[in-house]
């Protein structure tokens, strides 16, 4: 299997190339250029494996230039039950709520506590071997801009593998002091971590930046060295997010919630859109879904997009209770539009290049209705955030975080809305206690004034007694590494100087 850009059908390259690389040259995003296509027998034997044997085919169908011996190295490293608390480190959790089953899919149980463990533990695997393919002898430079779960999870991932560093950036007012705790106390030789007097977008921005920096990149290769990402930019990343909804599928399957063949409806909590894509991905492969239903926050660019066909990224920045959905431009939908344009480079370049220029397109009439077809977008308030968590819990006894609650309001709106009842998995991002200021405040129902985060963790530890995940106690005691503070004109300079190429 090649992979070609969304911006330059004759960039193809190999599954290695593309993870090693990160992005193509001219910018766009790796896309495969087929789905395999999974039918019936094919569930079928999925249904008898467990998540690291259903990972390993998958990953095979895709990762054609990596032997078998190399893809179950990867996935047996990288989802052990001392990582992940269990052998299914993406388990389901079904709930009453509202006259609902709410199927929850916890992505959270890995290292860093967030659903970006799930590809961020493989991703490293995959990525020294393929630089052993495509690139021997270099080192590659990881850059990631985070809205807060990606940093972690990249920094645990990839702090002290060989031939790799890596540098995160993320905005200094825009990540939960959790999320801003764990990334700053990271060990590792070869880590770096800088906050940005800015937001997520103006972060993503320069790290895109620098990628196409000739002045940058010519830096690098004479040393040695070479770019790649950790974000769901990378083929590397998104692929193992698929792994998660088919095994989900197979999961409500084997639990009898549904039978084989039946549709599912699926429900991501997004900024980026990557998430959500990798289960649109799943079902191109031949996963049974009805809908696709996509929630945001207070920055509903993509509830906008999906209801219009109009994408506009000029609108008010909001910070909010779920700050890994505060995002603007949503990155992997240009994957989605380059496959609905029936893989038309020129197309999906002009909307990108209209993006960079005056913030916005407009898709064509026939995306418009493929997209209002398989997706339904809405969105939730900041209120409505901390209503839910405190329904969720008071009704049903479940302690949810802030994104997840996002998606179960979005999700109870659109069932009041349209009265489908088409069985439900509802992507679960975060735990709580990543979160645990806002989480408090809602279950407790008055804000929290505590100025120590972890006396807030106690305070939510006591009023739940839901445990406190071990990654996150673990910090308590530690000091923070990191301290700088950039502007985002800085980032290449940075980048640079942490190299000692400046």
């Amino acid at each position: 299997m090649m992979y070609t850009s969304t911006q330059n059908n004759n960039e193809t390259v190999s599954s290695a190339q593309a993870i090693a690389q990160g992005i193509s040259r001219e910018g766009g995003l790796f896309v495969p250029d087929s789905f395999p296509q999974y039918d019936g027998i094919t569930f079928e034997t999925l249904l008898k494996l467990d998540y690291r044997e259903r990972a390993k085919k998958i990953l095979s169908d895709y990762l054609t230039d990596f032997t078998a011996e190399e893809i179950a190295d990867c996935v047996d490293k990288a989802y052990t039950a001392e990582k992940f608390g269990s052998d299914n480190p993406a388990p389901i959790v079904s709930v009453d709520y509202k006259g609902n089953e709410l199927n929850i899919l916890e992505l959270w149980h890995g290292p860093t506590c967030a659903f970006k463990d799930m590809a961020l533990q493989i991703l490293p695997h995959l990525l020294t071997k393929s630089l052993k393919k495509t690139a021997d002898g270099k080192i590659a430079v990881i850059l990631v801009a985070t809205s807060g779960d990606t940093g972690k999870a990249a920094l645990e991932g990839f702090k002290d593998v060989d031939n790799t560093e890596i540098i995160v950036f993320y905005p200094s007012d825009g990540v939960s002091p959790m999320q801003k705790h764990q990334m700053n106390t990271t060990g590792g030789n070869n880590v770096g971590v800088c906050a940005i007097k800015g937001n997520f977008d103006d972060a993503q921005t320069g790290v895109k930046k620098i990628f196409t920096t000739e002045e940058v990149i010519s830096a690098l290769e004479s040393n040695g060295l070479m770019f790649s990402s950790a974000n769901s930019i990378n083929w590397g990343r998104l692929l193992p997010q698929i792994v998660y909804y088919i095994s989900a599928y197979c999961d409500m399957v084997n639990a009898g919630k549904i039978k084989l063949g039946d549709k599912i409806n699926i429900v991501v909590p997004t900024g980026n859109f990557g998430n959500i894509l990798a289960a649109y991905f799943a079902m191109c492969m031949g996963m049974p879904v009805n809908k696709f239903i996509c929630a945001s926050n207070s920055n509903n660019v993509l509830t906008d997009f999906i209801n219009t066909g109009s994408y506009n990224k000029n609108r008010e920045f909001i910070t909010t209770v779920s700050p890994s959905m505060d995002i603007l431009v949503s990155s992997n939908l240009e994957r989605l539009l380059y496959v609905l344009s029936g893989r038309n480079d020129e197309e999906t370049a002009g909307y990108m290049t209209a993006l960079k220029t005056t913030g916005e397109y407009t898709v064509s009439d026939e995306i418009k209705k493929t997209v209002l077809e398989l997706f339904s977008g809405g969105f939730c308030s900041e209120d409505e955030t901390l209503k839910t968590i405190s329904s969720l819990y008071d009704s049903a006894s479940y302690l949810s975080d802030t994104h997840t609650a996002v998606a179960v309001n979005v999700y109870d709106k659109y069932v009041a809305q349209t009265g489908d009842k088409t069985p439900v998995v509802i992507a679960s991002t975060a735990s709580p206690y990543k979160f645990s200021r806002a989480v408090l405040s809602a279950v407790e129902g008055q804000p929290v004034t505590d100025d120590d985060e972890f006396a807030v963790v106690d305070r939510m530890n006591a009023k739940t007694g839901v445990a406190v995940p071990a990654p996150l106690e673990a910090t308590r005691t530690m000091e923070d590494r990191f301290s700088d503070v950039i502007e985002p004109d800085n980032m290449p300079d940075y980048v640079l100087g942490c190299l000692g190429l400046k």
